[in-house]
């Protein structure tokens, strides 16, 4: 640390505030808010080491900073967000805007159309934009859908001078271009769209059905029937939604987060009048350090370039790990312009619907799992080829296997072997073991030992096929154990290595230093991928002899 950055660390005042820092290269690296900001700003120098990577490097390129200094937390927030979309600093999380998020636009025009457009402002088209989607197939269908019921011009310019054109003939437009509508009567029809897109589905099917009662009175019968069969659509459209609570006045978002083996998924379930109408989810790749930052620049992000009418109430308990709740309430009044309740999900009903977000968010969260496996399949030649250099390993690492030891307390010692075979697991060649020497007595290194010394010893016989990498679900003092079981065994050919969960370390035998695999590289995810279905498999045989004893 210079004597610049140790001064303005000395003069830094306690009140809310932004700070902002600098590299030697005088470029903004970084830039955070604080309630105050000398204990902010001091948390990131008095600690050596802290459990993010991405923090410990930071730390060590700032030279200088400044700080801009505000009235309350919730307007530093606000001018957080702000700087962050001005400068993108390099260590914030930057949640990039993806083509596949798009947002309906209802256009600034005399006669307004309804398009899907990439994103706001796009080619400095304006008007109202709900959104964004992360579903494109769901939208087009929405679209053809909202085309149907609410016949709004399509085309940019006439197609003919003297007639309507084609959309008119099948009832899909209603010709404004021509005069065949007044005004205000397509002015309404373009609220019932904003209606549709708001959730407003009570409000809507209530005007539709006062405008089927005023044509009918006007005997306009053949505008009642056209009106009368949206309204049946609609209704219809509506009956298929599940219904998530009888209350028609709940409006909701519940999120949900969801992390492993490096990804992160988080869903948002939108509940309006008590139906569930919409489902957005988000895939990241992110240490398990930043967790809670990529969900935090999320929520903000989400809800500050959100273009629908914003819920009553937001349901998360992943929200409880972020703090500030009544910091974000008072931010989210003042972007909405309407009050925003943040609830932790502890009722009843909060739980029963974080349940129904969360069993979302373990589907897509198992699918980009089975996403990554897959490309892990495919390259499995280059990732293989760097496990064997960066580990040191005499075997190309074709056959993987992976050991685990469950119990509680003792009591049902179970191990397990997983084995995976080019980067994919192989289910029909899994082995689970009765542990035997510590019954009553936990000892996991003599476990391991047991387990080890049983493989081992059927090495060249059917079904018990030589392993080229065997990985032991621990530490530097697992491994050790481990391998003096070879050596007396006068095992060879076989590499052994160790993973130990806190900072996925890898350790190599007679080595005290260990190796540090790339937090999102293929080869770590693969490592984690193998442990973890090993955890997963003991634990489940454990589990079963548990229940059984407790039966008898």
């Amino acid at each position: 640390m210079n004597d610049k950055l140790k001064e303005t660390l000395k003069l830094l005042p306690e009140l809310p505030g932004c700070y902002i820092y600098y590299n030697s290269d005088n470029e903004i690296i970084y830039v955070g808010k604080a309630k105050i900001l000398k204990r902010r700003v001091k948390s990131y120098f008095n600690r050596k080491h802290h459990d993010s990577v991405k923090v410990n490097v930071l730390v060590s390129q700032i030279d200088h900073m400044e700080y801009i200094i505000t009235n309350t937390e919730v307007e530093a927030l606000i001018l957080e967000s702000h700087l962050i979309k001005k400068h993108k600093p390099r260590y914030n999380i930057l949640l990039k805007d993806d083509k596949k998020y798009p947002y309906f636009l209802i256009t600034d025009e005399d006669f307004p159309r309804i398009l899907i457009v990439r994103k706001r402002n796009m080619n400095k088209l304006k008007g109202r934009y709900y959104g964004p989607y992360t579903n494109i197939g769901a939208m087009h269908s929405t679209l053809d859908f909202l085309k149907k019921i609410f016949p709004l011009r399509q085309c940019k310019t006439p197609r003919f001078k003297s007639r309507p054109c084609l959309y008119y003939s099948i009832g899909k437009c209603m010709a404004p271009c021509q005069g065949l509508v007044s005004s205000e009567e397509y002015k309404a029809i373009v609220h019932q769209a904003e209606l549709f897109l708001s959730g407003k589905q009570s409000e809507l099917l209530k005007q539709l059905m006062e405008q089927i009662q005023k044509y009918s009175d006007a005997e306009q019968f053949e505008k009642a029937a056209r009106l009368r069969d949206s309204y049946l659509d609609l209704k219809q459209t509506l009956e298929k939604q599940k219904v998530v609570y009888e209350n028609t006045k709940l409006n909701e978002d519940v999120l949900s987060l969801q992390y492993e083996d490096g990804i992160l998924v988080i869903v948002v379930m939108m509940i309006r009048e008590g139906r569930l109408i919409d489902k957005k989810d988000f895939t990241y790749e992110v240490e398990e350090a930043d967790r809670n930052e990529y969900f935090e620049t999320f929520f903000k992000e989400y809800y500050n370039t959100l273009s629908m009418e914003f819920p009553d109430r937001i349901v998360s308990e992943e929200l409880e790990a972020i703090g500030n709740k009544t910091l974000y309430e008072e931010w989210l009044k003042i972007i909405s312009g309407k009050n925003v309740k943040i609830s932790y999900g502890k009722s009843a009903q909060g739980k029963e619907l974080q349940k129904l977000a969360d069993k979302n968010a373990l589907v897509i969260l198992n699918n980009a799992k089975l996403s990554k496996m897959s490309k892990i399949n495919e390259d499995f030649n280059n990732i293989g080829s760097y496990l064997k250099e960066k580990l040191k390993l005499n075997n190309f690492p074709y056959r993987m296997e992976c050991y685990d030891i469950s119990h509680i307390q003792g009591t049902n010692t179970v191990a397990s072997m997983v084995t995976f075979i080019n980067g994919l697991s192989k289910k029909s060649e899994y082995k689970k073991f009765k542990i035997k020497s510590t019954e009553g007595k936990p000892d996991d290194f003599l476990s391991m030992k047991e387990v080890l010394t049983r493989r081992l010893s059927h090495l060249g016989d059917k079904g018990w096929d030589k392993p080229d990498l065997i990985i032991i679900d621990g530490g530097k003092g697992q491994l050790s154990s481990v391998m003096k079981v070879v050596e007396d065994m006068g095992i060879t050919g076989i590499d052994f290595v160790s993973l130990a969960k806190k900072q996925e370390e890898v350790f190599l035998p007679n080595q005290s230093k260990s190796i540090l695999l790339p937090r999102e590289s293929s080869a770590l995810f693969l490592i984690q991928r193998i442990r973890d279905e090993a955890h997963r498999f003991a634990i489940t045989y454990h589990r079963n002899l548990r229940s059984k004893k407790s039966i008898s």
